[in-house]
């Protein structure tokens, strides 16, 4: 059954076209990973979906429900995001930032109820971010930060999470934790997950199926091995590269060849 579905949808901002008729459905519990160069229009993407940018053209539709004809507090009980940017200026702990993944179901002046408080602590536990409830969000690690961001999001228990660059800024071992949790989150949960994703490697590894954007169109949709192949990525990263398979897992794995004469200072 598809989840979401996008149809012909272009968005412009004041300064020209960003996106042009995209096409694209999603089926509920995909994982689908957003690839293309910067400035292709993965971010204006998922702002679309979320509900934060309305299409020029066309329409976004969850579970049928067209998301212009949804306020924002039903689409933030169907839809999650996790931002690239995320700044909080009080000293806020991490259990209270979490709850505030509740904030869609609490009615205007009730404050939260025990359930909104069991789920804030079973998705801390979920994350494995249990032990830092009472810790300052600004005091916290990178890594630790993510988690608590993502832990907000879940909060929402959400049909579909939307991630831009999930892994920016985070170490090797930081990056794998993050992704592994989502990916248990889809397996068990049945949660839809679209990302946008940098590192191809990593998108390969952990999304079924991964969505190609250039200059604003999709230029290629499917599974790592049909999108991820040296005429593709030359064609829309301009970078010559080899692609082979991964050591330990039946995906593509690309490696990036130098230009010029780089290769012979090694």
């Amino acid at each position: 059954m598809s989840n979401l579905q996008i149809r012909n949808v272009s968005f412009s901002y004041t300064d020209g076209l960003v996106l042009h008729d995209i096409d694209l459905s999603i089926n509920a519990g995909e994982t689908v990973g957003l690839l293309g160069p910067n400035g292709s229009g993965k971010t204006t993407l998922l702002k679309l979906v979320s509900g934060v940018l309305r299409p020029t053209q066309g329409e976004v539709l969850l579970e049928g429900l067209n998301l212009n004809r949804l306020s924002r507090r039903k689409i933030a009980q169907r839809v999650a995001v996790v931002s690239q940017q995320f700044y909080i200026p009080f000293a806020f702990t991490v259990g209270e930032i979490v709850l505030l993944g509740r904030t869609p179901f609490i009615k205007a002046f009730s404050g939260e109820k025990e359930r909104d408080r069991q789920v804030a602590r079973r998705i801390m536990e979920l994350t494995g971010i249990s032990q830092l409830e009472r810790r300052a969000f600004n005091e916290l690690s990178g890594g630790e930060r993510q988690k608590t961001i993502l832990a907000l999001a879940l909060a929402q228990e959400p049909k579909l999470l939307l991630l831009d660059e999930p892994t920016a800024h985070l170490d090797i071992n930081h990056q794998i934790e993050i992704l592994e949790l989502v990916n248990s989150l889809n397996h068990e949960q049945g949660v839809t997950v679209v990302a946008a994703m940098h590192d191809l490697n990593l998108a390969a590894l952990y999304f079924d199926r991964l969505v190609l954007l250039k200059e604003g169109a999709i230029f290629a949709d499917g599974p790592p091995s049909d999108v991820l192949t040296e005429d593709i990525i030359k064609e829309v990263f301009s970078a010559t590269v080899r692609v082979t398979q991964h050591p330990s897992a039946k995906v593509p794995y690309v490696i990036i060849l130098p230009k010029g004469n780089a290769a012979l200072h090694h």
